[in-house]
This record gives C-alpha cells, sequence and structure tokens, in this order.
C-alpha cells in the first residue's frame, strides 16, 4: 500500500512538473515557512497595536477560502478572524450600506479577512438585480471615500482579486459536484452565475476601474493553479508589512507540582467516548 502512494505521489509531482506546477514538497515547505513568518507577523500587529483588514473577491471557486484557510490555520483566533456576511436583513437593508461591515472592522492588534466584503454590490447584487440602479452607482461615488476613511483611521486596508479562467472555473465546479464534502459550495446563486459569466466580468471590469485607489489598491492573484496562488498570495501579505521577529526565547516548563492528599475520581463516574479506533476499539 505504501509503495502504491508512493508510487502515486511520485506520478503526480512528474505531471505537476510537466505543467510547469509547483512540486508538492516544494509547496508544503514553502507554506511552512510562510505560515511561521504569519506568526510572527500576527504577534507584530499585537505588539503595535496594528489594525489589519484583508479583502478577498474573486468569482465563485476561484480559491479564495483555500488561502484563507491556510493564513489562519497557525495564526491566534482570538486577535484573528474571518468575516463572510451573509444575505443582510431586513433591518440592515435600511441602514447606510457599509455599517453593517465597520461593524466588524478590527480593534487595535487584530486581523480581519473578509470572504467577500462590501463589494458584494459592485458584483453578485448588481448583476442579480439585487440592489437598484442608483444604488450601484452610489457605491462607486462612496466606496472610494470609505476606505480613504478607513486607512487615515489607521487601518492597513489590502484588497485581492482572484482570477480564474472559465475552463478552471468548470473544472472546479464539476470536482464539487462529484465531491459530497464540497458540494453545499455550490449555491443556487453560484449555479445562476455560471449563466452570467460575461454580465460577471464586465462587473468586476468597472469595479477595478472605480475602486483601485492610490490608498487602497487591487492586487490581482491568477488563480489558475491553487497552490501558486496560495503562496503568491500570502507572500504577498507578509511583504506589505514591514514586522520584526518577536519570537520569544525558548520556554522551559517548570516542574508539575506534586498532588497533596489528591484522591482521582472513580473513571466509572465519567463518561466516556466509545474507543472505535485504537488498541483498544471494539
Amino acid at each position: 500500500m505504501a509503495k502504491k502512494k508512493k508510487a502515486a505521489q511520485a506520478q503526480s509531482n512528474a505531471q505537476a512538473q510537466k505543467e510547469g506546477k509547483i512540486k508538492n514538497k516544494v509547496y508544503e515547505r514553502e507554506l511552512r515557512r510562510m505560515q511561521i513568518e504569519l506568526v510572527k507577523l500576527q504577534e507584530w500587529i499585537k505588539h503595535e497595536g496594528l489594525k489589519l483588514v484583508v479583502i478577498f473577491e474573486g468569482r465563485d471557486a476561484a480559491g479564495k477560502g483555500g488561502v484563507i484557510k491556510r493564513i489562519t490555520e497557525p495564526l491566534n483566533p482570538r486577535s484573528c478572524r474571518v468575516e463572510a456576511l451573509g444575505t443582510p436583513t431586513e433591518r440592515e437593508k435600511t441602514q447606510w450600506y457599509f455599517q453593517r461591515y465597520v461593524d466588524r472592522l478590527p480593534a487595535a492588534g487584530e486581523m480581519v479577512l473578509f470572504d467577500r466584503s462590501w463589494y458584494n454590490r459592485a458584483g453578485v447584487e448588481h448583476v442579480m438585480g439585487f440592489c437598484t440602479a442608483e444604488e450601484y452607482e452610489e457605491f462607486f461615488r462612496s466606496c472610494p471615500e470609505f476606505e480613504r476613511m478607513l486607512v487615515r483611521s489607521g487601518i492597513i486596508l489590502v484588497k485581492y482579486w482572484f482570477s480564474v479562467s472559465d475552463e478552471e472555473q468548470e473544472h472546479r465546479f464539476q470536482l464539487r459536484l462529484k465531491d459530497p464534502t464540497k458540494r453545499w459550495k455550490l449555491s443556487p446563486m453560484d449555479l445562476e452565475s455560471r449563466k452570467r459569466w460575461v454580465e460577471y466580468s464586465r462587473a468586476k471590469d468597472k469595479m477595478l476601474a472605480h475602486t483601485d485607489i492610490k490608498q487602497a489598491p487591487w492586487f490581482v492573484v491568477d488563480a489558475d493553479v491553487k497552490k501558486h496562488a496560495r503562496l503568491n498570495c500570502i507572500q504577498h501579505l507578509l511583504n506589505q508589512i514591514p514586522y520584526k521577529d518577536l519570537t520569544p526565547p525558548p520556554i522551559k516548563l517548570p516542574p508539575r507540582g506534586e498532588p497533596e492528599e489528591y484522591v482521582r475520581p472513580p473513571i466509572t463516574d465519567q463518561s466516556w467516548v466509545p474507543k472505535v479506533y485504537g488498541p483498544d476499539s471494539k
């Protein structure tokens, strides 16, 4: 079994190299290195009281979630969180458009990653007819000023657009249909968006043209190869904030205190998870 696995891995690496893709071993090594640097970055943000907002936008199945997952994987969730807002409530629909996003912005020492953001209005809301033409045009007047205001307040704002070809998106959709653990990712909205490829393309072009501002430019990520996109995006993010290594010196654990007249309660008094796996499984 192990030999078959190694042979399959070798074949996969050979095919990847032939297609110009990074080898799995190199990918894992680079990802590990970058994740260590992300921990250092997070410690620096906490130490300096910085406020970081990273926006991830792009077509469905462009790989935004995969990048976000690799970024947050090694980080402390107490000061790094992901915001993925759902459909606004009836009350929120009557608010200033940016209001519910403002509530999710970071305090000092925090990182917030938006898995889609206020740019919903420039994309899905416009294409699917969920906002009026007046609301759509007002967004382009307000958004640049809103983001300049965020930057002036001290927020570091980084915006990524994940670009994927229609052929690769179709391939990923087909994989999701076959994988029961990924089928939930294909919402009715995703299926409808396939019919409106051109409309989404035009909306994206207009969005970038109106909101690619000096204070918060758009950075486009070539996302046709997921592993390349992850590494390129994470490395770019690390380069956006000069940080210092605040790694503490090696920690020496103190000796554990000896129990004084402590009697452990009988294990029969506790409810144990059945051992379905392991040496004592039944």
